[in-house]
């Protein structure tokens, strides 16, 4: 997302620099409506392409999806491989550029973003942080193998180094039943599990 962020600004077209926030590919960004900085993916998208599973090339419009907070459902069976993006054209790019790494800059003072990380793991449940309830229940810092909650912000799960996609969901797990039992709220993930553990 970041590099389209940036092809984008340094064309002079704006609109998109929210992208620059979301850490992955737009690919995975359009199947959640992933977004940062008060943008959402799906607010830019006019078209989008998806390979089904015979090979075929479809042509999609947003109309085709049904399209939520951190969450999109559409055709069974097909995977995206492009997007059409509606910009605004005609902006500095050096203006746009500087906006990006104001974004970035801010994000990092409040993110874990020297660690490998997927960004934030849980939705903010209605009128609440999903950070400020895994703290509450003194989570900050607690480990899985390698995986931990971060200490700058406890919606983030940080590799510390060689963790596995077990100590991830066995981590993401804990939390979810701690801040159940201590503060009464059934988290829900914002990323998106794949495959299985090993």
């Amino acid at each position: 997302c970041a590099k389209v962020a940036r092809f984008c600004a340094r064309a002079g077209l704006s609109g998109a620099e929210f992208l620059a926030g979301i850490p992955g590919t737009m690919g995975g960004a359009l199947a959640m409506n992933a977004g940062a900085f008060g943008g959402e993916t799906w607010e830019v998208i006019t078209a989008v392409e998806t390979l089904d599973q015979q090979g075929q090339c479809q042509h999609r419009q947003p109309e085709d999806f049904e399209i939520a907070y951190r969450h999109v459902t559409g055709p069974k069976g097909e995977w995206f491989v492009a997007a059409q993006l509606q910009l605004e054209a005609g902006g500095e790019p050096e203006v746009l550029l500087a906006r990006i790494k104001a974004l970035l800059a801010k994000r990092g003072d409040s993110q874990p973003t020297s660690l490998p990380n997927a960004g934030s793991v849980f939705r903010n449940p209605e009128g609440d942080f999903a950070a400020r309830l895994i703290e509450a229940c003194g989570l900050k810092g607690q480990c899985e193998g390698t995986a931990c909650v971060s200490e700058k912000h406890a919606n983030f799960i940080i590799n510390t180094g060689g963790a596995t996609a077990h100590d991830v969901e066995t981590l993401i797990e804990r939390i979810m039943q701690e801040v159940e039992e201590k503060q009464a709220v059934q988290l829900q993930r914002e990323i998106h599990i794949v495959g299985e553990a090993a």
